[in-house]
């Protein structure tokens, strides 16, 4: 046999992964093998494989005759709509995609490579854990690899994609990344499973009860990302590329605006309903506002008190943050303000202006909430956008009561412009609350509480909740007519380019 066939006989043999039984229960479990989904991530023919012959070391409890092909990860590089990404894939067909010194030498290697060259990395997990045989060597390999993480975080956009079960530390990889897709009946992410839980603490829960997909969108806040099916998935990710640079030192690339810049909306003229109680939905305020179809939410189902999403205005990249007046009136409370908070930094590490429409009445009371830390949490906003040095544009819509006004990307903070529409109410606390306070002496002393009381709460309303106190002061730029918002933000956008 020539050495060229001997090459191309191990390199077929590695491409076969686990053999074609391994491959048909793969498919027969409506997952795809580690190449296929690659295959999908990248365009089409772009990808390069690298250490593909690389061998574990392992001989202890018989697993000196274990072949392994690709050590049960397929790493490399390639690109997605002709931008370079770096990417590894578990292979769940050679021993289970399970982690052993050589399988985490290989992902270390590529994450290495895509910080070196400040490109993003995909990581594809589908792996039954640590591999038991390998001990100390396989847990040394998930602390260089969360060790990278850590220190490709904010450098470079790291996603974790989760397409099998992913358990013990093998979920802390993906925790460090900046964002996390999961999809219904495939993906499971915990740190101790089922059976662990039940011999410990008696309760009984199915693992997509425990660590399934809609679990982490929905409750846990881990996954940002919910998808139907792999294909979506991939999808998905490819979209989100779309809107990141490839690194901190870079801008996201631009596309060509077919949006009039100057277009005018009629429907926000209208959307505030007259009576401040009356909700409405703020994504519609979002889309009307932003390049048509191009928002694209993160955390959807998770806190949904407060949208979080990318963006394109003028066909250039921005971060959304805003209140949803529609859950829970748009308070802030823990886990929203931990979702708007680490957005914030993520938009900050990577050069992306911040756009934030405000409705927020406070942070939401209860004993929940404090016991809970809701001062150590709603802190973490104050801290992020403080610290944020990109464009920062904030357009009151409504209510911007209290310390909830400051945190939602205030003048003082920090913000660069701020735009508020005639509803808006920017005041210590809603008139209700105030007037009970201010007025607490003379409403107790009228012959008429209840009718003193609503005249007092109109003479709190007429002076306070309104923008012009605050425009005043100059801690409002201006005050537009809501239908100009669009050419307005776009136009502080331009001006702040250079920022």
């Amino acid at each position: 046999m020539g050495k060229i066939d001997e090459l191309q006989q191990k390199r077929s043999l590695v491409e076969q992964g686990g053999g074609a039984d391994k491959i048909k229960k793969q498919h027969d479990s409506g997952k795809k093998t580690a190449r296929e989904r690659l295959a999908m991530l990248f365009d089409e023919g772009s990808f390069v494989e690298i250490d593909a012959f690389v061998k574990h070391r392992c001989n202890e409890f018989g697993m000196s005759e274990v072949d392994a092909p690709g050590e049960g990860v397929v790493t490399g590089y390639g690109t997605v709509d002709g931008r370079l990404v770096y990417a590894y894939a578990q292979d769940f067909t050679v021993i289970g995609g399970s982690l052993g010194e050589m399988h985490a030498a290989k992902i270390c290697k590529v994450m290495d490579m895509a910080v070196k060259m400040g490109a993003p990395i995909v990581g594809i997990n589908d792996s039954g854990g640590a591999r038991i045989q390998e001990g100390l060597d396989a847990l040394k390999g998930f602390g260089d690899i969360f060790y990278r993480n850590t220190l490709a975080s904010g450098v470079i956009p790291q996603i974790s994609i989760i397409l099998g079960p992913c358990a013990g530390g093998a979920v802390y990889s993906p925790a460090i990344c900046d964002f996390v897709f999961m999809v219904d009946k495939t993906s499971q992410m915990f740190i101790t499973g089922p059976q662990v839980v039940k011999s410990v603490t008696g309760e009984d829960v199915s693992f997509d009860e425990l660590g399934g997909a809609e679990t982490h969108a929905s409750k846990s806040g881990v996954s940002g990302v919910r998808c139907a099916n792999e294909e979506e998935c991939f999808d998905k990710v490819k979209n989100l590329l779309s809107y990141l640079p490839s690194n901190n030192l870079e801008m996201a690339p631009a596309y060509e605006c077919t949006d009039d810049l100057n277009r005018l909306s009629e429907t926000l003229t209208n959307i505030v309903p007259s009576e401040s109680s009356k909700a409405y939905d703020m994504k519609t305020v979002i889309n009307e506002v932003v390049d048509a179809g191009s928002f694209y939410e993160i955390f959807e189902a998770f806190a949904k008190n407060v949208i979080v999403g990318f963006a394109r205005m003028n066909g250039s990249t921005v971060g959304i943050i805003a209140n949803q007046p529609k859950v829970m009136a748009g308070s802030l409370d823990v886990d929203s303000s931990d979702k708007a908070a680490r957005f914030v930094r993520f938009c900050d590490s990577f050069n992306i202006p911040i756009v934030t429409f405000t409705d927020v009445p406070g942070y939401l009371p209860g004993v929940t909430q404090e016991h809970n830390g809701i001062i150590r949490h709603g802190a973490k906003l104050l801290y992020a956008f403080s610290e944020a040095t990109v464009p920062k544009i904030n357009v009151i819509v409504r209510k911007a009561y209290g310390g909830a006004y400051i945190a939602m990307n205030s003048k003082h903070l920090g913000a660069d412009v701020v735009l508020a529409w005639p509803s808006a109410e920017i005041a210590v606390m809603g008139p209700d609350g105030a007037a009970n306070i201010i007025f607490r002496k003379d409403i107790a002393a009228s012959s008429d509480p209840v009718t003193t009381r609503q005249q007092k709460i109109q003479e709190y309303a007429d002076t306070f909740a309104n923008p012009y106190v605050a425009a005043s002061r100059g801690y409002v730029d201006d005050i537009i007519e809501p239908d100009s918002t669009r050419p307005r933000v776009i136009s502080a956008l331009e001006m702040l380019m250079s920022k």
